[in-house]
Parts: C-alpha cells; structure tokens; sequence
C-alpha cells in the first residue's frame, strides 16, 4: 500500500520552538523522512540538528549532498545551500536565492512535491514575508497536503497568513498540534500522483544551479519592466500563482518580498540624497561667509539663498524617508 513518506518543513522567525516540539513529539518508529529548512545567516553554524537530535527520539543531522533519505531520520538545511528532494536523495543547491533566502523553503516544498506528490506533507510555520507560500502551493499542484501552524498561534504570522492567501490550503492547527496531525496523515493513504508539472520542475533545477536565462525563462514567466534587486537584471512575471518574480539570473521574489527590498533601497537612497545635499548646506554658508568677510555681499546674499534651498530640499527628502505625506513649510 502506498503511503506517505516525506514531511517537509519549513520556518523562519519564531519557528525554531515549534521544530523542536514537532520533532519531541514524533515517534521512534516513524515511517517517514522529516526535512527541514529554515532561514539562517550564510556563516551560521549550522546548530539546529544537534538541537534535535538531543531533544527527541529521531536522530538528525545536517543534510549532505547525496545522501540517502532514511526512514525515522530529520534532514536539516545547512547554511547557505538550497536543501532539495530528488526521488530518495538528498540535494544541495547553490542555485540563486529565493526571497532573499538560501536555504528558501519554496526551494524544499517543490521538489517534495516534484519527487513524492501525494506522498509528500508540506508543513509550513512562523516567520514574516511569504517564503514558502508558492512553495506550498507548487506542493499541493503535485498533490502533496498541506498544513500551516496558526497565524494567530504564531510569533509571526505573516508565513503562514501568505500560505493561506495563496492556495487552499489543507489545514492548520496550533504548534502543539501539529506532532498529532502529522501523525494520522500518516496513517492515510495517498491519493494518486498527477504528473508532475514542467515549470515546477524547472525552478527546482534553478534552485540546484542549473543556468537560468531569457530563453529558459519565456517557458514560465514574461519580462516586466522591474529590476532584480540583487542583481539589476531585468525580472520576469512568473504566469502562475501567487505573483511572483525572477529574473535572468534566476532570483526569485514574491511581490510582497520584491517590495520590501525596493522600499530599503528607496530609503538608503533618499538617505543618501539628503546627506550630500545636507553637505552642499555646510559648504554653501561657508561661502557665503568667506564672501561677506571679502566684502562681497551679492554673491553671500547668492550663497545664503542657495543654502536655505537645499536645507528645503534636506527636509522634503526626509519628510519622504519618515513616509510624510507632506513637506514641512519653506522658511
């Protein structure tokens, strides 16, 4: 009889505590390869699967790249590698980053789904923005189920809220349920497998370092006038669901994530802005002092002025930094 076999999770802020009590709470006997992939700093130590390991009855390490997934076995993401599922072996990708993030969790839940579709639980936590939100719902198109921990239940609840916005997701539950629910999914059996979708496909292989270009890109996605934020490359539109991007590097970004890196550069931008005209201020009543001191008041008078402009365009620009709808008056 079929059943399922992989339990694929993922996390970010305010997750690691729920990993953890999953993982407690999981019995020695599980018919199952738990994978797991949570946001870390590239020069992290890769801590968290002595942290499990120590906590439950599964034994877990840190995933190497072509390892054999084993029955009763947790599988971390290591630092700054994308952690993927090819059939029964494990993959490490040095693929582009997804959302800012590498290990991204959409990264994880395609390739689950890509290699056991309805034998795949995609299980997606705490954490802001919306990785794994696509992820899941790529997941669930193979015919994987889905389960989200709880906004409410989570100490960031925009993860999950995405996911849900996302695609139909087909549960949630709070985190000290979630051990149970895994459990008599489990116990069910799979539905049948569809075929696996060629653009899903493809971005797993992105995601393992395959080059992305124009051409590969035309086949899933349509060029925007947007440029990627870590590279400048122009983006394109992925045509699926929920609004994503990537460009010819292959970065990829939900919208909401585009928009955050676009908002931190537009202010580290207008910051930058008002510092040097805040610099052209000092060198402007400078001038106009040296010129008075020479005797020469119409050109003070010209220096004066010019500094009181730019001191406007100084309080415009910061007005727009602090998200001022209006600028303070002239004076």
């Amino acid at each position: 009889m079929s059943r399922r076999e992989i339990i694929a999770i993922g996390g970010s802020a305010g997750s690691i505590k729920v990993i953890r009590q999953i993982c407690r709470a999981l019995p020695s006997e599980l018919r199952a390869s738990v994978v797991v992939a949570v946001h870390v700093m590239p020069d992290s130590h890769n801590l968290l699967a002595g942290i499990l390991a120590s906590d439950g009855p599964l034994p877990a390490t840190t995933a190497v790249d072509g390892e054999q997934l084993r029955e009763g076995r947790i599988y971390v993401a290591p630092a700054d590698r994308h952690l993927l599922i090819d059939g029964r072996v494990l993959r490490l990708g040095n693929g582009p980053r997804e959302n800012m993030a590498r290990p991204a969790i959409d990264a994880l839940f395609r390739s689950a789904g890509i290699s056991a579709g309805p034998r795949a639980i995609g299980v997606l936590l705490s954490g802001m923005l919306n990785d794994g939100a696509a992820g899941l719902a790529d997941l669930k198109r193979c015919g994987g189920v889905t389960v989200v921990q709880s906004p409410l239940d989570a100490i960031e609840g925009e993860m999950p809220r995405a996911a849900l916005l996302a695609s139909d997701v087909d549960y949630r539950a709070h985190a000290g349920d979630l051990a149970d629910l895994l459990q008599r999914l489990m116990k069910e059996e799979p539905g049948a497998a569809p075929a696996p979708p060629a653009d899903i496909a493809l971005e797993v292989a992105i995601a393992l370092g395959r080059p992305s270009d124009s051409a590969i890109l035309a086949g899933i996605a349509d060029p925007v006038p947007l440029s990627c934020p870590g590279c400048g490359g122009v983006m394109s539109q992925i045509r699926r669901s929920p609004l994503r991007f990537r460009c010819q590097v292959g970065h990829g970004y939900t919208a909401e994530a585009l928009a955050q890196q676009q908002e931190d550069s537009i202010d580290e931008a207008v910051r930058m802005a008002a510092r040097i005209i805040g610099e052209r201020v000092i060198l402007m009543e400078k001038m106009a002092r040296d010129a008075f001191e020479a005797g020469r008041t119409a050109a003070a008078s010209v220096f004066e002025t010019r500094a009181r402009e730019y001191k406007r365009h100084t309080a415009v620009l910061m007005a727009a930094a602090q998200g001022y709808v209006t600028a303070p008056p002239a004076g």
